[in-house]
């Protein structure tokens, strides 16, 4: 669907990479949508368990190709067609196996939400996460003002998206939400030795586990 997104299943684990390196890994509307197929597809495959969200070159993402993003703003659209980068915040969202985000170098605006719908977090120390949305007049997408105050706190949630602060990975380690820490470039390499770990547990467990709302209705079942 897009040249720019690899997805490679090595055994149980799909490994969904960003690769725009000349554009930093911005996204366009293409890779929203290659994204989303590749989380959708395996919510329908069993042998799937886990999912490992990273990008090549040294960067994760900066974010949303401007020139890409206004040219889908201002073409004419179905009114009651979402917009690809919405349709992947959705899959994100709907993901029932778990997924890993192996970040090196930047992550910046939708980076940064993406990293915070994973469950699980290896940063490089070059790593860097902003959500510089408030400069541009716009506020965070994919519910980011709801995550990360109950995540890192309303003092960090607020330098970070109203005053646009940065948070290296010690920073966001600090906060909770960095799991790891890994030298440059060994980010997807730690994330697989975890994706391992997670696949050698019971998988109904493990959908529980990852999703509580669904073991407090086993539980009361």
């Amino acid at each position: 669907m897009s040249e720019h997104v690899i997805v490679n299943d090595e055994e149980m684990v799909r490994i969904i990479t960003m690769r725009r390196p000349e554009k930093k890994n911005t996204l366009t509307q293409d890779m929203y949508l290659a994204m989303s197929d590749a989380i959708e597809t395996a919510q329908r495959d069993p042998a799937i368990r886990c999912l490992i969200l990273t990008g090549r070159s040294g960067v994760f993402t900066a974010g949303n190709d401007i020139g890409d993003y206004l040219q889908a703003a201002t073409a004419t659209q179905e009114i009651a067609r979402p917009r690809n980068s919405v349709i992947f915040l959705q899959s994100l969202v709907h993901n029932a196996k778990p997924i890993i985000a192996a970040v090196d170098g930047i992550a910046i605006g939708i980076g940064t939400t993406m990293v915070f719908h994973c469950d699980y977090v290896v940063a490089s120390t070059t790593a860097t996460f902003s959500s510089p949305f408030i400069q541009y007049g716009l506020v965070p997408e994919g519910a980011t003002s709801l995550l990360v105050p109950s995540m890192v706190g309303h003092q960090r949630a607020f330098a970070m998206l109203l005053l646009g602060r940065a948070m290296s990975a010690a920073d966001g380690r600090e906060a909770g939400f960095v799991n790891q820490i890994v030298p440059p470039g060994h980010a997807v390499v730690e994330a697989k030795k975890v994706a391992r770990e997670i696949c050698a547990l019971p998988a109904e467990a493990v959908a529980m586990c990852t999703h509580p709302a669904g073991a407090v209705l086993s539980d009361t079942l």
